[in-house]
């Protein structure tokens, strides 16, 4: 029994140790992700309109080619709270898809122009075609992935300005690339970003800075399209409560002023 309970007492030192000495790499390797002023944090965060309505335009000119958005619905675009197109722009952009229906009266598949109430068209039409097609590598749906991101928005605002050129003693497969934000920094991504790949147009200047803050507050908008609206509720929510514990307080006062002290 006192054998048994030595080795259990060595066991649990030498696990210490190990998570101790696991603790302090990981600190030293950890890199501090990048950081900026989103306008959605907060209690009375809000998203900023033209930055959603650009980062759609980073999406669908840049990232749709290979990641899809099978929760959102064309008609998602005009709704309150979120990049808020008109009706008329986003029948536009609907149409300009070309979306595969039918059957028809002959029993046939057909292609017609993308409605409001269409789904984001699908850049693969399967699992494998999309692996297919990126070496082997699965590109993840982005309607919900930066919930999906220890780090949230500033993870993916940060992973779209990381690429860098790896150090000396890394070494990379082909088709491989260095990102010092990435989780073991190597993804099989390309940079999607260059400067002035997209041309915004409300004239703002497409950094690549500008364009991972935009497609970032998009991403958060389609990951929590409900979040005004939430920070409004939660807001109605504290002032009632508020009121109540003041009416509380004054009521219950006046109901023991009543009451004469046995003193």
């Amino acid at each position: 029994m006192i054998i048994s309970l030595k080795h259990i007492i060595k066991l649990i030192v030498i696990l210490t140790l190990v998570n101790f000495i696991n603790h302090i790499v990981n600190a030293d390797e950890k890199v501090e992700l990048l950081k900026t002023d989103w306008t959605f944090k907060g209690l009375f965060g809000k998203f900023d309109r033209g930055s959603l309505q650009r980062g759609y335009q980073v999406y669908s000119q840049v990232c749709s080619s290979c990641h899809s958005m099978k929760y959102l619905s064309y008609r998602n675009l005009i709704e309150k709270g979120g990049p808020e197109f008109t009706e008329e722009q986003a029948k536009a952009i609907a149409a300009s898809y070309e979306v595969k229906d039918g059957p028809n009266a002959d029993g046939e598949m057909f292609v017609r122009p993308g409605k409001l109430s269409d789904k984001f068209v699908q850049p693969y039409d399967n699992v494998k075609a999309a692996q297919a097609a990126n070496g082997g590598a699965y590109p993840p749906d982005m309607s919900v992935l930066i919930k999906a991101r220890s780090g949230g928005a500033n993870y993916i605002y940060s992973l779209l300005q990381g690429y860098e050129d790896p150090p000396a003693e890394v070494t990379l497969d082909e088709g491989v690339y260095y990102n010092k934000y990435m989780y073991g920094n190597k993804i099989k991504m390309a940079s999607p970003l260059s400067e002035g790949i997209v041309t915004y147009s409300d004239g703002t200047e497409a950094t690549v800075e500008q364009m991972s803050k935009d497609i970032t507050t998009f991403l958060m908008w389609t990951a929590e399209p409900h979040l005004e609206s939430r920070h409004k509720m939660g807001f109605k929510a504290i002032i009632y409560l508020i009121i109540l514990t003041i009416l509380v307080y004054f009521s219950m006062k006046k109901i023991w002023s009543r009451i004469e002290s046995e003193v």
